[in-house]
């Protein structure tokens, strides 16, 4: 991993992303927005899926959320590669780091999984089913560890 460390902070753009003096702010704030329209777009297809809002038809609910959901989750990952090339050692070869990307994997996996269960859903606003409302806790939690994985070093205690 050392090795690809290395040749990565020398690859150009690496360099030309670390050269861009408001190029990492930038990216860490829309980084941090996108994360959180994450996590409203989960939190308001949980809240439907749960039968705490009944609004619209849970089919309706999902339509409407997981356009936001997908591109949040694109610009998640357009922001974090950025992020990646301006700081690759700190980033890559921290286990905090690593931990993240494994419950990134599984918040993606429980996602996609919960979004296929909810084109399924009856089209009369009937409720997604227990299943659905497991998944979604789930789904809720695993992205919710994600941001705390995230937002600090704190993790490192539990894995060093």
């Amino acid at each position: 991993m050392i090795t690809f460390v290395q040749w990565l902070q020398g690859t150009p753009i690496s360099l030309g992303v670390r050269q861009i003096s408001w190029l990492i702010p930038l990216m860490q704030t829309l980084h941090i927005l996108a994360n959180g329209l994450v996590l409203s777009a989960i939190i308001m297809l949980d809240l439907r899926v749960w039968g705490r809002s009944r609004a619209e038809p849970v089919a309706e609910r999902a339509r409407r959320m997981l356009h936001w959901l997908w591109a949040a989750m694109g610009l998640l990952t357009t922001t974090g590669l950025v992020l990646i090339l301006g700081t690759p050692r700190r980033t890559l070869l921290d286990k905090t780091f690593q931990v993240k990307m494994l419950i990134l994997a599984a918040a993606i996996a429980a996602t996609v999984a919960l979004a296929l269960m909810l084109r399924r859903a009856t089209p009369d606003g009937a409720s997604a089913g227990r299943m659905a409302g497991t998944l979604a806790a789930a789904t809720l939690l695993l992205w919710l560890s994600v941001t705390l994985a995230g937002r600090g070093r704190w993790i490192g205690n539990f894995i060093g």
